[in-house]
């Protein structure tokens, strides 16, 4: 599938494959985080844009344009303030062209935090649509200063099929209308509480291996491997820059 990025201003924007690091999950005790498998794939599926110019700002707690003061450490902002009611802009100086159906998820960062400040998530039909969007993020804590680092990520994006989703049938069953995922359901439950009872043993096998590894290893309780398949990372392609050939 082609994702391709025509800018609109100057050099293309600085964008980049999402890792699956995070500095918080860095500094849990033994790097604890990164056994959370769905964390981790879900930090590294998209492409993150990166802020051009470290700024800072501050929020007054009112709704007008003037109620955000922004002071950068370069001649120009890399964000405004726009729409007023405590909302940080950012511009995205690219257009985005993906094939029909395929819409694009914009928002922040999976897994990362900033403090008095959270962005805001949207889909853009970037199938047809030839209008740039822009990246925001709102205040939640009036007078607490923010700050944005040069290469710092300010925007996540994600191509998706919402067709997919539409076509679900969502429904509830039994579990036992599952048989197969009954008792490998149930299975694992007797096993993991065992194993959380037998972690508190020293010197027990479970306090050697510290956790169960058979969801990260893409085995079920019963010992064999989902026929769909099992994924531990996800690896995704550089943005190929085409506009010097």
């Amino acid at each position: 599938m082609k994702l391709v990025c025509y800018p609109v201003s100057g050099e293309p924007p600085e964008i980049r494959p999402a890792p699956m690091e995070r500095d918080w999950m860095d500094a849990t005790h033994e790097r604890h985080a990164y056994r959370c498998l769905p964390l981790s794939i879900a930090n590294a599926c998209g492409w993150e844009i990166l802020n051009p110019i470290a700024f800072s700002a501050v929020w007054d707690g009112g709704d007008g344009l003037e109620a955000i003061r922004l002071d950068s450490e370069g001649d120009t902002h890399s964000a405004i303030t726009h729409f007023g009611a405590g909302v940080l802009t950012f511009h995205v100086t690219g257009l985005f062209e993906t094939p029909p159906g395929v819409l694009m998820w914009v928002g922040g960062s999976p897994n990362r935090f900033k403090d008095a400040i959270q962005p805001l998530t949207g889909l853009v039909e970037t199938a047809w649509s030839p209008y740039s969007f822009t990246m925001n993020w709102k205040f939640t804590r009036a007078g607490q200063r923010i700050r944005f680092e040069k290469d710092e990520p300010f925007c996540f994006i994600m191509p998706i099929d919402p067709g997919l989703t539409e076509a679900c049938e969502p429904e509830f069953r039994s579990l036992d209308d599952n048989k197969d995922l009954a008792v490998n359901y149930r299975e694992w439950v007797q096993l993991r509480n065992s194993f959380n009872t037998e972690l508190k043993q020293p010197g027990s096998n479970a306090a050697t291996e510290k956790w169960q590894k058979t969801y990260h290893q893409g085995v079920k309780p019963d010992g064999t491997k989902p026929e769909t398949g099992h994924r531990t990372k996800i690896k995704l392609r550089q943005f190929d820059d085409k506009t010097k050939s």
